[in-house]
């Protein structure tokens, strides 16, 4: 990317002030106790509730992979015996654990429970049964069923909403902690907070010319996975909102001279993040929305917390059908006034991965708008292949000026 063309967010240092600190408070020697391994798709509102602290071994696996770390890691992970053919992130974690020395940080401190949600994937399940092993600590799944039509089916929400209540005893007696009524209230509005916060952010980039382009939102997701429901977390978003609101108002754009709206769908690939978005960026190009940050933007309905945290977390992006997400993708297109879609197929994420195509044919039909599919890998850089996507890119963006022209 040449960084001259591209306007970095003032707030970019409080961010990176934050998660030093959520960082350092859970180090390798870190004595906060009790602390949850957890997916991002966990319900950590009920474990903020109840005291119990949380790592996120998919974050510290996008950090590994920012840091140019992650392969390595993959490595080790690879030599235990773990196929290639696994998720970047279990394979970068797995390889921090079993080798700390070559892990940022020093890897992450030893927890006392594992809490995974499938909501995300099913390879969740065995990787933190194989933490599980490694650690001799207690494991909790929680089950949410895949939504195979537009909309949610009210037993699949008591099936989980069921879950969760056994969650609660389950922490309870691996703790001795209670949950509290008044904190989960609170927790829960905190997490909402936050939510429409993120969610105001990322719909200010409908302006003209956007704030914001995906690397922006990539790196400013963080918080609303580790930290929600804190008031860190929306300490952090209010300001964000207020000065993308800023820019906004004084019509100022993360890419300058702004030509192209663009769509981005999947995970970041996290080693190439600013490089890769730099080839757009060249071409006055922005990534105005995306998929994969919109998956933090549903709040929870605080009147029936339990059922509305099982209906917010059975509900997230890739736990839905291909009709939904098309639905979805459809509704951006159209609002943000997207000029093209680019998809990452990405090695790693099978169940975002699987359906591009398909989705690419349906969005593309509803909407006219042309799509690119890039092959890669969210942290493993040996899947990367820099000449054919940059080659690919160029002959989308010429595309994209000439039906322009």
């Amino acid at each position: 990317m040449t960084e001259r063309k591209y306007r970095k967010l003032k707030t970019a240092q409080h961010l990176n002030r934050l998660m030093n600190w959520y960082y350092a408070t859970r180090g390798p020697v870190s004595h906060i106790k009790p602390l949850a391994w957890v997916t991002s798709g966990a319900p950590v509102e009920i474990l903020e509730a109840m005291g119990v602290a949380t790592v996120y071994p998919e974050n510290y696996g996008a950090l590994c992979g920012a840091q140019r770390v992650a392969t390595d890691l993959c490595q080790v992970s690879e030599a235990a015996g773990y196929a290639v053919d696994v998720c970047s992130y279990a394979r970068t974690h797995i390889g921090s654990v079993l080798n700390s020395r070559q892990a940022p940080l020093g890897g992450l401190p030893r927890p006392n429970l594992l809490v995974a949600c499938n909501n995300i994937c099913g390879t969740v399940l065995k990787w933190y049964q194989a933490l599980a092993q490694h650690y001799n600590v207690p494991f909790f799944l929680l089950d949410t069923p895949y939504i195979h039509g537009t909309q949610i089916d009210p037993h699949a929400v008591q099936y989980v909403a069921a879950q969760l209540e056994e969650f609660i005893a389950w922490v309870a007696r691996h703790t001795g902690r209670r949950l509290s009524e008044k904190k989960f209230h609170q927790v829960l509005a905190r997490s909402n907070e936050a939510v429409s916060l993120w969610r105001e952010i990322r719909e200010l980039c409908t302006a003209r010319p956007s704030p914001l382009n995906a690397p922006d939102l990539f790196v400013a997701m963080a918080p609303i996975v580790v930290l929600r429901g804190t008031k860190a977390a929306v300490s952090y978003y209010r300001q964000l909102k207020a000065e993308v609101e800023e820019r906004v108002a004084q019509g100022v754009g993360a890419v300058p001279e702004e030509r192209f709206r663009l769509l981005w769908d999947n995970i970041a690939i996290w080693y190439r993040l600013y490089r890769l978005f730099g080839y757009f960026v060249d071409y006055g190009a922005c990534f105005v929305v995306d998929t994969y940050t919109n998956a933090w933007s549903l709040s929870v309905d605080l009147d029936d917390p339990i059922e509305g945290l099982a209906r917010t977390y059975t509900s997230v992006f890739i736990n839905q059908s291909i009709q939904a997400r098309a639905e979805i993708m459809t509704d951006m297109v159209r609002r943000f006034q997207v000029d093209g879609m680019v998809f990452h197929s990405n090695r790693s994420c099978k169940p975002y991965s699987l359906g591009q195509y398909e989705l690419w044919r349906i969005v593309g039909e509803r909407t006219g708008v042309p799509g690119l599919l890039i092959e890669a890998d969210m942290c493993d850089s040996r899947v990367y292949a820099e000449e054919p996507i940059k080659t690919r890119i160029q002959a989308f963006m010429e595309a994209l000026m000439g039906s322009r022209a």
